[in-house]
């Protein structure tokens, strides 16, 4: 049985007797239960078919006198029961929390409750500890700035990083130069010691050398006997092209050197993107705003583009071209992860000259009463009378 089952689960529930219940008391509530549940009185209910499950794992272990002294004793340990707190379950707006984390360890470092109580229920049996296995490293966190243009066609930066790793004076042994650190003679290099608590032993960190299986008679005057140091390095790290302004990118294995022969953590970089001050962005396509007379959309016209690498583009407006019109020019973009590339969105915006001379207001007076019977806004009008 695991020992989530034993810290969980409350068998003298599921079979609805006391705790102090006699034999006889378990095995008829047991029958009891057992033709209620049985599968075949119940046949396509899932419910009850689990329920019988729950009844049959019970009874075997309230059923077997060994079995059951283990699991009171063990749930002693925590008041009748191990629970997780409301405010930690998934979904309830706390932290997130994962038994598989308790009871089987967090990754690669392992540890939990699992390295705890299973020496507990294995009655001191010699497996690896937690402080002795290999440990990954953590990960790291840091920032970087581009340009729009380096965003777009990625590039390789620089990034200085600084945190906790192996003391480089003493190479994260803790023992000052000259010297070693020695297998600690309390757990003969185990990092842990034993209790007996009558029926069953429990393990925990060695307090002679703290969990680290060796002890350090002359401690590196650098990092006082620890092994670990902060430190700062500088990695060159390539950004991929493409990158989106605040966009996390993982580099893996680059994070914090691992301990005891572990893998080393990732690296994340949070990337911030300069604005343009022509160019913006929608996604893969590049967008820029241009601006043209209201003869070249009323005639119609070609107009000069910017692109943002290479020579500009020749955009044709058709006549009677609206103000705020896209056109869509392919392949101008950025780069996509498929290898093809997006567009360049150009919108029309036409600019109303702020000083005419005389022939220009001449024509445009010309234009106004060449055009009096139209009324762009005779239809807005009669669709705001419908609402």
């Amino acid at each position: 049985m695991s020992t989530k089952d034993y810290l969980e689960k409350d068998y003298y529930k599921t079979l609805g007797v006391a705790k102090t219940a006699k034999p006889a008391e378990i095995k008829a509530s047991y029958r009891k239960l057992a033709r209620k549940y049985h599968p075949d009185a119940n046949k396509g209910d899932a419910g009850a078919e689990e329920k019988f499950k729950e009844i049959s794992e019970a009874y075997s272990v309230l059923s077997d006198e060994k079995q059951r002294k283990e699991y009171d004793e063990a749930r002693s340990m925590f008041g009748g029961g191990f629970r997780v707190p409301a405010g930690s379950r998934p979904g309830s707006g706390g932290f997130n929390f994962d038994l598989g984390d308790i009871f089987g360890g967090a990754g690669d470092a392992g540890g939990g409750l699992g390295d705890l109580f299973g020496t507990v229920f294995n009655r001191g049996g010699n497996r690896t500890t937690a402080q002795n296995r290999p440990r990954r490293g953590a990960d790291v966190e840091t920032e970087t700035t581009l340009g729009f243009g380096d965003a777009i066609d990625g590039t390789t930066v620089a990034l200085r990083l600084t945190g906790e790793g192996a003391c480089p004076t003493c190479r994260g042994t803790g023992a000052k130069a000259g010297t070693m650190p020695k297998v600690c003679p309390s757990c003969s290099g185990t990092g842990q010691s034993s209790r007996n608590l009558g029926s069953f032993g429990i393990s925990e960190p060695c307090k002679e050398c703290h969990g680290r299986g060796m002890v350090v008679d002359d401690p590196c005057p650098a990092c006082t006997g620890s092994g670990r140091a902060m430190s700062s390095r500088t990695i060159q790290t390539r950004i991929p092209a493409g990158v989106a302004d605040n966009q996390r990118i993982k580099i893996p294995g680059k994070g914090a050197p691992g301990e005891r022969g572990g893998a080393a953590g990732d690296l994340y970089v949070r990337v911030h993107v300069k604005p343009h001050p022509v160019f913006g962005r929608s996604g893969s396509d590049l967008t820029v705003s241009v601006p043209v007379t209201y003869p070249e959309l009323a005639l119609g016209s070609e107009v000069k583009v910017p692109s943002l690498r290479g020579a500009p583009v020749t955009v044709r407006i058709p006549p009677g071209t609206q103000n705020g019109t896209k056109f869509r020019v392919a392949g101008k973009g950025v780069r996509r992860k498929d290898g093809s590339t997006g567009s360049l969105i150009v919108t029309v915006d036409v600019k109303v000259p702020k000083d005419l001379n005389s022939k220009a207001r001449s024509a445009v007076e010309d234009l106004r009463e060449a055009t009096a019977g139209q009324d762009p806004r005779e239809d807005l009008l009669e669709r705001a009378k419908e609402a």
